[in-house]
């Protein structure tokens, strides 16, 4: 048989490991990854442990509820789904998304967010710094005005129209930089389109030299529970350009967070914070 999955593990802990759940845990995994189960001697060689070990291993684990022998085959049963469902209950929007902003980011080496719209603000919940591109520092927690900002935009085009227009009244929009839309009949026309396109891009809109790209992430029913996004500097290439390189991306790492939620609240609503 291959090594055992914990060999690099035992040298590190010392006598703090324990190599009997070590061994536990490699066979109930090695059974997880194949459909339909293994014989014992399959069960051995996925694991890396001996056929006596594998053996007793999967008796002790039959005994417990957690495998089940059908003839000669030995497969994970549903009871293993108890280990899981205690952190799959205490999971957040926010929880999952982190570690896709953060492949996000470092494959496209710029910063990536994830917001969802509380009354007239975006607020962030997960975010993945590439580099300090504005002059306030953004983090989890930092709310800013829905009507100014990339995922605001998306988050507002997924309301009903009425919902849209008296959210965009109750902000009272001011021009926080020259390229700032304030007026509520052009920023219902921009939403319009940001429901048509799926995406919003804003320019230099919330400060002066930012440029952000956003996507809406939904559930399974389609509604969009937040947004996620890519900030960077406007540098010299037009607004098309950064749309062109950066939404493929975007939406990409939208779908999986999309996916993983499925999974996660695939009985009840997304919890958001």
């Amino acid at each position: 048989p291959a090594a055992p999955a914990y060999a690099d593990a035992k040298p590190e802990l010392g006598p703090s490991f324990l190599q009997a759940l070590a061994r536990g845990l490699a066979v109930l995994t090695a059974l997880g990854r194949q459909r339909g189960g293994l014989t014992l001697a399959e069960a051995a060689e996925a694991s890396g442990l001996s056929y006596p070990s594998t053996r007793r291993n999967l008796l002790t684990l039959r005994q417990l509820g957690y495998v089940e022998q059908l003839g000669r085959r030995f497969l994970p049963s549903p009871r293993v789904l108890e280990l899981g469902y205690a952190r799959l209950s205490t999971l957040t929007l926010a929880d999952i998304a982190q570690p896709h902003l953060t492949e996000l980011a470092g494959r496209m080496r710029e910063s990536a967010s994830l917001a969802v719209l509380d009354g007239t603000e975006v607020h962030y919940v997960a975010r993945a710094a590439a580099q300090q591109i504005t002059s306030a520092r953004i983090m989890p927690g930092t709310r800013l005005p829905a009507y100014a900002t990339s995922m605001g935009r998306v988050l507002l085009a997924d309301l009903p129209e009425a919902d849209r227009r008296e959210r965009i009244d109750a902000s009272r929009p001011r021009a926080l930089t020259p390229h700032t839309l304030t007026s509520p009949d052009a920023l219902a026309a921009v939403l319009d389109r940001v429901a048509r396109e799926e995406h919003a891009l804003v320019e230099q809109e919330l400060e002066a030299g930012l440029r952000s790209l956003a996507v809406p992430v939904r559930d399974r029913d389609g509604r969009a529970v937040g947004a996620v996004n890519i900030a960077l500097h406007a540098g010299p290439e037009p607004p098309g350009h950064t749309r062109d390189a950066l939404l493929p991306a975007l939406r990409a790492c939208a779908a999986r967070i999309e996916s993983d939620l499925a999974v996660a609240f695939a009985d009840g609503p997304v919890q958001t914070g």
